[in-house]
This record gives structure tokens, sequence and C-alpha cells, in this order.
């Protein structure tokens, strides 16, 4: 495949434990996919929940990525690091007026939802949307989504059209304990850095139109031609363990042995429906695997 100059992908892995065979494959994809266009790759700690993460998970994830040979370019960007950022960034959504202060409490969100059916979204009803109910403290402040419903497309999955409205609410960008929520440093962080290509799990499909929401929002009233588009989406399968759940540190998911690295991408590829590649080291593999991930590209494209 010919060089594609401005590509940047990204892999962006939450520090609140090891690195498990699920994350591996989506880096994996990410990484992969930007070699075949020749493009960067960008490795990016998602610590914003602090409480959760700890300076030795950053290191066993930095470590196994480099043992498998899944090197980045540029610097590392830490999500702890960029409070200032994220505020700035909070404060142009509220000078549009895209933002209101919540008072609403969990336990009155699911009051609000109890007709829905058990494993449906539950959705922000819009209390506070005009105005909070008097005497209520703020305790987070949401972004008002767009009356318009959003329209993207996945390469493996095809078009989605999704009514903000009725699939999420307007949802909350900063919570009342002071931390960020996920959907605005994500999509802060991926426009300052000029992520045009995302490959991750497909458990994180239904956070897409919130995330190119939120991109759309903050370049609202920018000239035609200082617009930067959305990314391009890969919504890979995600790999479940024996009793059909999502691999995740929260299910004990277990590490990725780090004493031999082939058996491990190996594992990942076969999960991908891939057939196993011969090789002594992670370099080699990475190099007999690039071809192949081309091919399966192609083949994934959806009609």
């Amino acid at each position: 495949m010919s060089a594609h100059a401005n590509y940047i992908g990204r892999f962006a892995p939450s520090p609140t434990g090891p690195l498990h065979l699920g994350s591996l494959a989506a880096a994996l994809g990410s990484f992969l996919d930007a070699k075949v266009h020749q493009g960067q790759w960008l490795l990016r700690i998602e610590d914003i929940d602090e409480g959760r993460c700890d300076a030795a998970s950053v290191e066993h994830i930095v470590h196994t990525l480099k043992r498998h040979g899944l090197q980045w370019q540029s610097e590392v960007w830490v999500q702890s690091q960029r409070h200032a950022v994220y505020q700035a960034a909070l404060k142009q959504l509220q000078d549009k007026n895209l933002t209101y202060p919540c008072a609403c409490t969990r336990k009155e969100i699911d009051e609000a939802n109890s007709h829905r059916a058990p494993g449906e979204n539950r959705i922000y009803p819009g209390t506070c949307r005009h105005g909070m109910p008097v005497a209520r403290e703020a305790r987070a402040i949401r972004f008002r989504c767009p009356a318009e419903p959003v329209q993207w497309h996945d390469h493996r999955l095809g078009q989605f059209s999704d009514d903000l409205n009725t699939s999420s609410g307007d949802f909350v960008l900063k919570r009342g304990d002071g931390f960020w929520a996920y959907h605005l440093v994500v999509v802060v962080d991926d426009l300052a850095s000029q992520v045009t290509h995302i490959v991750r799990g497909e458990d994180l499909t239904d956070t897409t139109a919130r995330q190119i929401a939120l991109w759309q929002a903050l370049q609202s009233g920018a000239h035609e031609n200082h617009f930067t588009p959305p990314p391009a989406y890969w919504h890979l399968p995600v790999i479940l363990a024996a009793d059909g759940q999502k691999l995740s540190k929260q299910t004990g998911a277990l590490a990725v042995p780090e004493h031999d690295p082939v058996p491990n991408l190996n594992t990942v590829w076969q999960h991908f429906g891939l057939g196993k590649i011969k090789a002594t080291a992670a370099s080699q593999w990475l190099e007999l695997a690039t071809p192949v991930w081309a091919n399966y590209r192609s083949a994934q494209a959806a009609r």
C-alpha cells in the first residue's frame, strides 16, 4: 500500500492493571493499520480517573508493548498532566452555550429510566437542560446533544445514524467529584494530536456518535478550510472469555505473559480469523504480518 503521510493512529489504554489479550488485540490492530499506511502510531495513557490508575500499571503497559515490538512515535501523552487543556476545551463549549450544570443524582436518573428493559441504555431525561430545580446544586456539567442524528461510517460495521437525544441524552463532560468524563478528554486529545484513524474494540462502538458530536462542537464556527473532519473508525471484534464476557480487568482478565511474545501475537491473530505466522521474534512476526493485515483490511471493508 502506498504511503499515507497524514495517517495518524493511536492506542490509548487506561492503566488500571496490566495489559491483557483484549487490549493487546486493540494495540496490534491499530499499530498494524498505521504500519500498512506508513503513518504514525501514538501512545496515550488515559489515567484521568486517577483513583483507579497507578504508575506500576503504566510501567507494565509500556514494557509489554515494547516486548511485542509495538513501538510508538513521538512523546507519550498522559491525561493526568493535561487538566488545563481540558478546562480550556470545556470553557470553549460553555461559551457556545453547549453545556449546562446538572443537579440530578444517579438514583433520579435510574428512576426516570425505570420503564426501560434490563440492558437498555439509560437516557438522561433532560431535567436540568433549561435550568436546575430551585435550591439544587450542580453535580455535573452536561453537553447539549445536537438535534440532528450523528451520521458516521465504520470500516467493518458499515453506516450508523445515531440520534443522541434518544440513545443517551445529554451526557456528562465533568463529574461532580471534579473528574473529567471519558468522552471529553478522548476527543480533546484526538483533536489536538490530529488523529485521523481510530482502530479499537467493538465494545466502544456506541461511544462513537457522542465523540463525533463533541469533535464537531469543538470546531463549530471554524472556517471550512480550518475544520478537521472526524477520524475514520474501524471497530474490531473483541476477545471473549470462556463465559462469553469481554476480556477486561474488571472480569479478572490475566496479564499478557511476556516470556515469549510470538505466541501472544498469534493468539490475537487467530482471534481475527487469521492463520499463525511462523517467526522467532516479534519484529520478524510484525514484518510478516503487515501485508496480511493489508489484505485483511480490504476484506473487512463494509460493502
